[in-house]
């Protein structure tokens, strides 16, 4: 099993302009990587650049613009061993109801923000045969809940995906890691009035777990662990006892 370090190539770290992706990149600058970083904002990428640190801006939507950001990196920096796709949002608006409107953008960035990256990546790395490779998923993939339509689904979809993947390239050489946070303190998470967050993780402590992760290359980086076990635990139940037990869970978070 590959484990990158900083003798094998850079570490590139998408939607790294705050939250999760801003601290894990600090985090891997600390532990030797230089590391590219992408977001769509340029202004707060260039105050987080250091001499470890490298801002490429970007638009993980769009699939041709990845592919060639993907190649800059590597012609300007060497390559990537290391990635971890972690650019992603959650909408509001979609507390409000069903909007189609509100899933298939959610799903854009999420999901599809996730892929653009992946094609570029993997065709590197297996030309190499190496390379590790994390989606950002989310607990909230582990079970439906409700308020959370589109970005729960466009996480359990990440989950999905990185089994996959995982299955599919690593005889080809490729890691392949899902990160699967609970609730961690970020504007993301800032963004949340109607629930309590049991379990609530600074985003330093998140970033040290998920490169702890990164170093054991074990499959899923899920946490903190008391939310991960409740989680798995909930999603082995059956359905007659899984809805209720999920609803009654969110009527007691709610503030």
């Amino acid at each position: 099993m590959f484990r990158a370090t900083p003798r094998d190539g850079i570490a590139f770290v998408t939607g790294a302009s705050s939250g999760i992706g801003r601290a894990t990149a600090l985090e891997l600058a600390k532990r030797g990587f230089r590391v590219a970083i992408t977001a769509r904002r340029a202004g707060i990428l260039k105050e987080i650049a250091s001499p470890q640190i490298f801002a490429f801006p970007g638009d993980v939507t769009r699939r041709p613009d990845m592919a060639a950001l993907v190649a800059r990196v590597e012609a300007e920096l060497g390559p990537i061993a290391l990635a971890f796709l972690n650019a992603g949002a959650f909408l509001p608006a979609e507390r409000k109801g069903f909007d189609a409107a509100v899933i298939a953008e959610t799903h854009a960035i999420n999901v599809g923000g996730t892929v653009n990256c992946l094609q570029p990546l993997i065709a590197a790395m297996t030309a190499r045969g190496r390379g590790q490779i994390a989606l950002n998923a989310s607990l909230a993939g582990y079970n439906g809940l409700r308020g959370s339509l589109a970005y729960g689904s466009s996480k359990a979809a990440l989950i999905y995906m990185a089994e996959v993947l995982a299955l599919q390239y690593a005889e080809q050489g490729l890691t392949i890691q899902v990160v699967c946070p609970g609730f961690v303190r970020t504007p993301m998470t800032d963004q949340e009035s109607e629930f309590k967050m049991p379990f609530l993780m600074e985003v330093e402590d998140a970033a040290r777990l998920i490169c702890n992760g990164f170093e054991n290359g074990k499959f899923e980086i899920a946490f903190p662990w008391q939310l991960a076990a409740i989680s798995k635990f909930v999603r082995c139940l059956p359905y007659a006892l899984k809805l209720p037990t999920l609803d009654a869970a969110l009527r007691r978070a709610r503030k």
